[in-house]
């Protein structure tokens, strides 16, 4: 029972913070424009840690979303992508190298935001253009930012993520 009551605090920490995050790189101007710096997009290493950073992640994409006013297409196919690369970085990280962990989510984003930005918000760009500035942002938000933190993180990860039940 403790366990779950963990699983489920964390989740809810990391979709609170994810929001706070998404929040404040829009009041700053960061998260939009060609290349877009995301500061809650360093989260997506978290699956490294903990699985509850999956469902954080999910639900933090969606809230965040919904609050900075997207379009449906947005809060739906945005939030796939972020759940898909947090699984890839849980399973990846895991299994091959921490190294990899921003991997999954820069893909993810990569591949499926330019067709929500074309489609969804009738952005002129051709799709390779937005491939390419939507992954330059991710490089920058998962790779560069999320590294910094998974190695800030890594000396305490037992106190945060593993506390004694």
């Amino acid at each position: 029972m403790k366990e779950k009551i963990i699983f489920i605090t964390h989740a809810a920490l990391i979709a609170a913070l994810y929001t706070v995050l998404t929040l404040t790189a829009g009041a700053f101007g960061l998260a939009n424009g060609a290349i877009q710096l995301r500061f809650s997009e360093a989260l997506t290493i978290l699956p490294y840690f903990t699985p509850a950073a999956i469902p954080g992640l999910f639900i933090g994409c969606i809230v965040s979303n919904i609050l900075t006013g997207c379009v449906i297409w947005d809060i739906v196919f945005g939030s796939i992508a972020t759940l898909i690369g947090a699984i890839g970085t849980y399973y990846l990280s895991r299994k091959v190298s921490k190294w990899l962990a921003p991997v999954p989510p820069i893909l993810a984003n990569t591949l499926i935001i330019p067709f929500v930005l074309q489609y969804a918000y009738g952005a002129e760009d051709g799709l390779l253009f937005l491939m390419l500035t939507v992954g330059a942002g991710e490089i920058l938000s998962c790779g560069v930012l999320g590294l910094i933190l998974l190695n800030a993180i890594e000396p305490i990860r037992k106190v945060v993520f593993e506390p004694k039940t």
